[in-house]
Formats: structure tokens, sequence, C-alpha cells
């Protein structure tokens, strides 16, 4: 497993945009899965964006497809999350998880917060009107 600390959340106006940053103690390899997920109050924990590492692809879901971006600096062991146009909707505590292994792009994109095994602590981002 790998420590994972986020970082970069805040309040911020509707519109506005926010970049997250998760830093890894070790090494993020090819292969591995990452994901960013979100959770507000009474609501489930829900998946943002997920990529496999060295793919150069990500899935985002339907409610932040266009307007968020997840990169990785593998160099640096660091994933980012850049939320562009954010709605009040966005409120919440963000993650970001990992699954370390060699895995698919499509098993990737198939994993439930369940599945993956290394977690922050979360940053909370707060969207207001």
């Amino acid at each position: 497993q790998v420590q994972l600390a986020e970082s970069g959340g805040g309040s911020v106006q509707a519109g506005g945009s926010v970049r997250l940053s998760c830093a890894a103690s070790g090494d993020i390899r090819v292969g591995s899965c990452m994901g960013w997920f979100r959770q507000a109050p009474g609501r489930a924990r829900e998946r943002v964006a997920v990529a496999r590492i060295g793919e150069g692809a990500h899935t985002y879901a339907d409610p932040v497809n266009g307007r968020f971006t997840m990169s990785e600096d593998t160099p640096e062991n660091t994933v980012y999350l850049q939320m562009n146009s954010l709605k009040p909707d966005d409120t919440a505590m963000y993650y970001c998880a990992a699954r370390l292994g060699y895995f698919t792009y499509a098993l990737c994109r198939n994993l439930s917060p369940k599945d993956f095994t290394s977690w922050g602590q979360g940053t909370q981002v707060t969207v207001s009107s």
C-alpha cells in the first residue's frame, strides 16, 4: 500500500476553479489504478475520475465530464484534479485513492470504491452560489 495526501481544497464561488493534488508516499507505477472520489453529507461516496497510470486516458463521471480533468505526474508520484466551472452540487469532501499493481484500463474503469486499497484523508471543496 501507499500513503496518500490530498491538498488544494477550499471555498470558491460557483463558476470558479480549484486544483486538487494527491501526493503519494511511494512510487505510483505504470499499471496502477488511481481515482478521485467525493462524498457529500448524507450521500454515498461517488467516483469522480479514474485513470490507469501510464495509459494516458481517464474516465469521468457524467456530472463532471467536460469540467474536471485528472492528470498524473508520475516522476513526482502526484495526481491532480483540475475542477473548472464549479457548481454548488460539487460541494463535497474529495478523496484520492489507489489500487497498486498491474491492471488493465478496463479494470481500472470498473473498480468500485471498495476495490481501492489506499485512501487519503480527503480535502473539502465548498462551492457557494
